[in-house]
């Protein structure tokens, strides 16, 4: 369903660009003379953004990329926290191994929900399984409940980190992009000014146009997503420290009563 949604997001993004790159931006009320061939009006941005030429619905498309990959993140993310913070969840968790209360444990974990949460339910299983079991050591039974948490770790990391590749690829693509566009556009530019005679104003106005706006599309769109994908692994570290925590004290407690 993820890679459905991956999938769905950028060709309607592109849609999305195709339609307010020609209908809004490219409308005639935003030229001279009604004619999207002359110059934008005086103070029209939508005109002149128009004139950074084709790059620019590229470049839209990877800004709304970006914006929706980060608004799905957030979401996703948000909901892994659960309804506790992730260190506050781990503080109780002690608490209550501390008096070997695992059901309090669970029903806790069950309350607060979210990937810290899962994790430590699983674990916390794994814990009851482990003192029920009279054929293995002390030791197995230890590294057994450590590589339950190691599994449990690397089933939810993979949902966490969904899509973020695409915001660490649009990071470098929408640099690149913008870079393009400033190229073609001072190749307009530099045609024009090799005329025979006075340069052509509408063609030189309108290369430069293009280099400068491509210019800060390309950045907007890299600063975007450059925000969104260290804002997120960063939150990512922090939950998956809290997981680390969270197992790591359900084992130490198993090897101190045991």
């Amino acid at each position: 369903m993820k890679n459905f949604f991956a999938g769905f997001v950028i060709p309607i993004a592109f849609v999305i660009a195709l339609f307010v790159y020609f209908v809004l931006m490219g409308a005639s009320s935003n030229f001279q003379g009604n004619d999207s061939d002359n110059l934008p009006l005086q103070g029209n941005f939508l005109g002149l953004i128009y004139k950074g030429g084709y790059i620019v619905p590229i470049l839209m498309t990877l800004l709304l990329t970006a914006l929706t990959f980060s608004i799905e993140r957030y979401y996703t993310i948000r909901k892994a926290h659960g309804n506790l913070a992730p260190v506050k969840l781990v503080a109780r968790l002690k608490e209550y191994l501390v008096v070997n209360d695992i059901a309090g444990a669970k029903a806790e974990c069950d309350r607060v929900q979210g990937s810290v949460a899962s994790v430590a339910k699983s674990t916390l299983d794994k814990y009851e399984q482990m003192e029920k079991d009279t054929l293995m050591t002390r030791e197995q039974k230890i590294l057994d409940i450590q590589k339950n948490v190691e599994e449990a770790i690397s089933l939810e990391l993979p949902g966490l980190e969904e899509n973020l590749p695409v915001l660490a690829t649009i990071t470098s693509l929408a640099t690149l992009m913008g870079l393009l566009g400033t190229v073609l556009g001072m190749i307009r530019s530099f045609a024009a000014m090799a005329n025979a005679g006075a340069p052509d104003s509408v063609a030189l106005a309108s290369g430069i146009s293009e280099a400068l706006v491509n210019t800060a599309f390309g950045i907007a769109s890299a600063a975007v997503a450059m925000v969104s994908y260290s804002y997120f692994t960063t939150k990512i570290d922090k939950l998956t420290y809290a997981i680390d925590e969270a197992g790591y004290s359900i084992a130490q407690t198993f090897a101190a009563k045991h």
